[in-house]
């Protein structure tokens, strides 16, 4: 994911590369539970915070040429 500026309460803007994981948790808890435990499991088996996994899932989503989970790890 690309990088984008946000204004925080200081006077300079914060850098956002990757979801934010409190955000990541409450995107999972709107899944039904079979969803989520699915992204659970994934996240275990190639060793990744939950909130990548569901960041990945949606760029593969709306980008078909991003990278998989198989071509690249990004660090976290």
């Amino acid at each position: 994911m690309t990088s984008i500026s946000v204004k925080s309460s200081s006077s300079e803007p914060e850098s956002i590369e990757h979801l934010n994981p409190v955000a990541g948790r409450m995107m999972l808890a709107a899944f039904p539970i079979q969803v989520r435990e699915a992204f659970e499991r994934r996240a275990k088996e190639i060793d990744y915070p939950v909130a990548a996994v569901l960041e990945m899932a949606i760029a593969g989503f709306l980008d078909r040429e991003a990278l998989s989970f198989v071509e690249c790890k990004p660090r976290y």
